[in-house]
């Protein structure tokens, strides 16, 4: 029976692997991965000999049509992306969708994704929160913030180390200088840490100590001040 599984995949440890996840690897037709020389690695740490192709953003508008006739055949595939969960700020929106628009049975396993433990850690309310994945770099950038500025859930974004301290400025400048804010980096990592405290306070810290790795930006609601 066809089936598109979405699996997830460590953000850092490969410890998070579940066991289901490598059951389903093993056992599909094909792998579908965001990049097959990391995708590679990780396959081969768990001795999945499953044959894979590419599927990224670059190329997902035009390998869609090709993937779904093969499920229409009557293949199992599994997506997978570098790390976390597909579609999370990577591909597998589009394919997805037209797997359901096509009747293709679609199944997402339960799984590693960055925002989650970054956002319980960071000690703000996330009984209601909104996750923005990264920002416009430029167009659109402004009116994002002038829209976020008056957002009273707990706000979650992606970040990469080279743009953090633009962003963090941003916030100061859009949300005001005692905004909280908590920067997760590395989650799950050697290196893993997590930095508190008001935008100003953290952009300090990161301007004296530039931030590499992965990074997850976790800010307070407006009206929602905690004693972080």
């Amino acid at each position: 029976m066809s089936k598109l599984y979405l699996v997830p995949t460590p953000i850092g440890n490969l410890k998070d692997m579940t066991f289901r996840a490598i059951e389903v690897l093993q056992k599909v037709n094909l792998i579908l991965a965001e990049d097959t020389r990391t995708s590679g690695k990780l396959l081969k740490h768990f001795e999945i000999s499953t044959p894979m192709q590419s599927h990224h953003m670059h190329n997902e508008h035009k390998t869609v049509e090709n993937i779904i006739k093969k499920l229409q055949a009557g293949q199992t595939i599994a997506l997978i992306s570098d790390a976390g969960t597909p579609a999370i700020s990577d591909p597998g929106f589009l394919l997805t969708r037209e797997a359901i628009i096509s009747n293709i049975t679609v199944e997402c396993l339960p799984g590693a994704t960055a925002f989650v433990p970054a956002l319980v850690n960071s000690g703000f309310p996330n009984d209601r929160f909104v996750f923005e994945g990264f920002l416009p770099v430029k167009k659109g950038r402004q009116t994002r913030f002038l829209l976020l500025a008056e957002e009273t859930r707990t706000m979650i974004f992606y970040e990469s180390p080279h743009k953090l301290l633009k962003t963090l400025k941003d916030i100061a400048s859009y949300f005001g200088n005692e905004r909280k804010v908590s920067v997760s980096r590395e989650l799950t990592k050697v290196y893993e840490e997590t930095q508190r405290g008001t935008v100003v306070e953290v952009l300090a810290h990161y301007t004296n100590k530039p931030p590499k790795g992965e990074i997850v930006l976790v800010v307070e609601g407006k009206g929602k001040s905690t004693s972080l």
